[in-house]
């Protein structure tokens, strides 16, 4: 009965959200006007409840988060970044829509962010995340607007493309970006809306260091799961981070099907693989093990299972995997071709998703 009531909650939510994009006239890419007008000095309220003021456009952004920097090449704003966060070089993302980014100025990471690397860029915004409040408190007393965001859920996701679209003066792409999750969304709840519970498979997502870690139901790879009609094995578990289980845990859960994510990064599998997971005398008679029903998310892009701009695709390679019969192989590569031709300005090829 929780799970149900979940599920049906998160349901209801995709429902509010495609009424309000309806109402928005944002239900496609090709819905948007083009150039939201925008009159400066402005004032956007972030996402850490600080009002920011921008005296007029912002002509140079540093993003000091991988998540905003990602968000900024979807809403058009690479040409006005001047400092990207630390490993850039090992996110294919930026390879793939935009190898400029990979030279600009390192300003850090979250634990260790470079302060004086971003002065010296001469910012007029500075995107970072949650973690960074201190800086972003040093860099607002400077007379730098900065940007909070915490993008740790779908809607907190929106919120951020929100955020951002209006503070740049790029809401029509912000819109579009939203629209196409909202109308994606849509459709994945019409596929799996008459799923009963039986054909609803028992979903283990393991992390990328260790099989035997897991998403307790409070985060965002559980709702991944179940909007694309799963069950995640983990919901039993609290908190929400990765939490460690013991071999008897994993074998009482006994998923029908075993997930395992990319990296932040993309650029690698993670430290084991579908077959030590195969082969592991432990987990034979694990029902995913016996059927075979282990899978790798793609590498190569970004960490589908997590909310990044591009997360709406863990969503249905989520769907594709579990429920293959609503929801094919090729469609889901036309999706992702769609996705990032529209967003990022590259195609995927069906043969390169598959390799």
């Amino acid at each position: 009965m929780k799970n149900l009531n979940k599920l049906l909650a998160l349901l209801l939510a995709v429902l509010m959200v495609t009424a309000m994009a309806a109402c928005g006239n944002t239900e496609t890419p090709e819905g948007s006007d083009g150039p939201t007008a925008v009159e400066y000095p402005l004032t956007v309220t972030d996402m850490a409840g600080r009002e920011v003021t921008l005296e007029a456009a912002p002509e140079r952004i540093v993003s000091g988060y991988y998540i905003s920097s990602s968000a900024c090449i979807a809403l058009g704003l690479t040409d006005k970044m001047v400092g990207i966060e630390d490993k850039s070089t090992k996110r294919p993302i930026y390879q793939l829509a935009a190898p400029a980014l990979i030279d600009l100025p390192n300003v850090g990471s979250a634990k260790a962010f470079d302060l004086e690397t971003c002065i010296a860029t001469e910012p007029d915004l500075v995107i970072l995340p949650m973690k960074q409040k201190d800086t972003a408190e040093t860099l607002t007393e400077m007379g730098i607007p900065t940007l909070l965001v915490l993008p740790e859920s779908h809607e907190q996701l929106m919120e951020m493309f929100t955020l951002i679209g209006t503070a740049t003066g790029t809401m029509d792409k912000a819109e579009a970006l939203i629209g196409y999750y909202n109308t994606k969304l849509a459709e994945v709840a019409a596929l799996t809306a008459n799923l009963t519970e039986e054909e609803k498979p028992i979903v283990y997502l393991g992390s990328t260091s260790d099989i035997l870690r897991t998403a307790p139901a409070e985060m965002y790879q559980a709702s991944l799961i179940g909007v694309a009609g799963g069950k995640n094995a983990g919901d039993a578990l609290s908190g929400n981070n990765w939490t460690d289980i013991d071999n008897e845990t994993f074998l009482t859960m006994n998923p029908d099907v075993i997930v395992i994510p990319t990296d932040n990064f993309a650029v690698s599998a993670p430290e084991y693989t579908v077959e030590d997971v195969l082969a592991n005398a432990t987990f034979a008679d694990v029902t995913a093990v016996k059927n075979g029903a282990v899978y790798q998310m793609p590498v190569g892009y970004e960490a589908w299972d997590s909310p990044v701009p591009s997360g709406i695709l863990g969503t249905l390679w989520m769907l594709k995997t579990l429920h293959p019969e609503l929801y094919t192989a090729e469609q889901f590569a036309a999706d992702v071709n769609e996705f990032y031709t529209t967003f990022y300005g590259f195609s995927v090829a069906a043969e390169d998703l598959a390799a």
